[in-house]
């Protein structure tokens, strides 16, 4: 392996140093690496549009994002930006990105342009060490369970915070019609193992279950999940590449630097459908 792995947290992440990854030779190693932590924080990448594209096409296909800005002559990229005025930033809320999909995304890649010299972490929880730590009888009912995921409510006209439609930050809220069921735990496509799925950003409620109860049990994981035992914080820094498993992790944006501006590149790859964990045992 031609680069450093140090783990951030006994549960989820680590921090790569002294890879490159415009070298397709290292593509290998860094998959597992992500593949083993959920999280990963590629220090030092200073590459163009054109080789951050190309290393996500060897990873994956491309998703092209229906709902962020993209950066300009690049369809592929999002455009994550808040300025030093705006109040909002979007994913301040515990959510995985795409569940939502018919077909869930893989992973993100978010390429750190400007970062604010204090704040705009990102925190992030792993669905495997929160879900293995609940009791055998949870754990059980919510094998046997079904969740509906919705990115109406979120990316659609219905959304509170008008500033982040305002100021362009996201658009096309008439492409926000997508509502799909997935199983809320499932048997991880890369590792075998099994993780929780559902979140409380883009999950809407329990197959058979009201709005009231769906909310009441969604909270209640909420709360398990992003114990301090399950999390890691990620600190960015110009040039920091990170890669999250959409299928394992949750994150959420930490809106604590007002004033100060941060632009981000992102660019999610697409995945597979998901396996109920009991039917791929």
């Amino acid at each position: 392996m031609a680069f450093e792995v140090k783990p951030l947290t006994g549960a989820i992440g680590a921090e790569i140093f002294g890879a490159d990854v415009s070298d397709p030779a290292q593509d290998g190693d860094l998959l597992a690496a992500f593949a083993a932590h959920g999280v990963i924080a590629i220090r030092d990448q200073d590459i163009t549009l054109d080789q951050l594209t190309a290393f996500a096409r060897r990873i994956g296909v491309i998703n092209v994002n229906r709902f962020f800005a993209a950066v300009p002559d690049y369809p592929e990229v999002a455009l994550v930006v808040k300025e030093p005025d705006h109040k909002t930033v979007i994913g301040e809320r515990w959510h995985t990105d795409h569940s939502y999909d018919r077909v869930p995304a893989m992973c993100s890649i978010l390429h750190a342009i400007e970062t604010p010299e204090i704040g705009g972490d990102t925190v992030f929880a792993s669905m495997y060490a929160s879900f293995d730590a609940l009791s055998e009888g949870l754990k059980d009912m919510l094998r046997s369970m079904k969740a509906l995921h919705s990115s109406q409510h979120i990316f659609g006209p219905a959304r509170k915070d008008a500033e982040v439609r305002d100021t362009g930050r996201i658009g096309n809220v008439d492409l926000a019609i997508q509502d799909n069921i997935h199983p809320v735990v499932i048997r991880h496509p890369l590792s075998g193992r099994e993780a929780l799925y559902v979140n409380p950003e883009f999950t809407v409620s329990f197959d058979g279950w009201n709005k009231e109860e769906s909310q009441a049990l969604i909270s209640y994981l909420e709360r398990h999940c992003t114990k301090p035992e399950f999390t890691c914080r990620l600190r960015w820094s110009p040039g920091t590449i990170g890669i999250w498993d959409n299928r394992a992790t949750w994150h959420k944006a930490v809106n604590d630097y007002a004033g100060h501006r941060r632009q981000m590149h992102r660019i999610t790859i697409e995945g597979v459908a998901l396996t109920e964990s009991h039917m791929a045992a």
